[in-house]
């Protein structure tokens, strides 16, 4: 008879047993979400500045630091550099390091078959967009993973003590970021830079998995369903040049083009020119003829 864990393989979203992280997970995507409609109604000009310098830094803390730093090894920088863009990502509810890096590593592994754990050709927008992170160990067993093996393509991860602590401790940085925010400014600094900055980096970001997987132009004759999309790109720093990334993803370059807009590569060429970055990985034009479409 198969386990509970493997069940969760065929379990919709609400016809199946809930873990405390799925419960975690849905309780702060509902808060933000509540945050944001109330940031509406509480205008606050010193608010607005910092929501907009949070959403900065959180969102290259997802495309810089956990996109392509650790789910592909496209550079290299400094630890204490790292840490920090990774801790940015953190309160940009991308879920667990940890899962979100496991996660992405098994999208490009298995892009648009039935073990993909989000893809838009079977699990469509809701799923894309935020189902799957209220869907934990399920993704595991899509996965081929079992619950004592999840995270399995993050050895590299699991072996360093701050990133078991970030793991570990995850829903505790955004509940102090919120506390510190509320005691600086009040209501109005919690709803604009928690609620509002959260939700838009979040559905930016979940433009990434769907609208770049159902439509846009493909340049790179890739075995899966990507895209480019030059205005999911101008949302997403970069990230929208999807098509590009699934063709080459060690590579640090999404934009490929002069004129593709990519201002995450923009900053690991200014980290390399000081120095900062090193090992930039690029692909090369026998790269670049395999997966030509000409």
């Amino acid at each position: 008879m198969a386990s509970e864990f493997e069940k969760k393989r065929t379990g919709r979203f609400w016809l199946r047993k809930w873990d405390l992280e799925d419960v975690a997970s849905i309780c702060w995507f509902t808060v933000i979400h509540l945050l944001a409609a109330c940031a509406l109604f509480v205008y606050d000009r010193g608010a607005i500045r910092l929501c907009v310098s949070f959403a900065l830094l959180s969102a290259f803390g997802i495309t810089f630091g956990y996109n392509r730093l650790l789910c592909h090894h496209t550079f290299k920088i400094p630890k204490w550099l790292e840490y920090f863009f990774v801790y940015c990502g953190a309160h940009a509810f991308q879920i667990q390091l940890m899962f979100y890096v496991n996660t992405h590593r098994n999208h490009h592994k298995y892009a648009d078959t039935n073990r993909d754990p989000v893809t838009p050709t079977r699990d469509g927008f809701w799923y894309c967009n935020m189902g799957w992170f209220f869907d934990n160990d399920h993704i595991a067993a899509k996965c081929g993973e079992s619950r004592a093996g999840k995270y399995s393509k993050v050895p590299e991860l699991k072996a360093q003590w701050f990133y078991r602590f970030l793991h570990d401790t995850y829903f505790w940085h955004p509940t102090a970021l919120s506390a510190l925010l509320y005691l600086h400014g009040g209501f109005p600094y919690l709803a604009w830079a928690m609620g509002m900055r959260a939700v838009v980096i979040h559905h930016f970001a979940a433009l990434a998995s769907y609208v770049s997987h159902k439509w846009g132009e493909r340049p790179w004759n890739t075995l899966d369903t990507s895209t480019n999309k030059w205005w999911v790109a101008v949302l997403t720093l970069g990230e929208g040049w999807h098509n590009n990334h699934h063709a080459f993803p060690r590579s640090a370059r999404h934009g490929m083009e002069w004129w593709q807009f990519d201002p995450t590569w923009e900053l690991i060429k200014l980290l390399e020119l000081v120095g900062l970055a090193t090992n930039v990985k690029l692909p090369t034009e026998l790269d670049k003829t395999r997966f030509s479409m000409n």
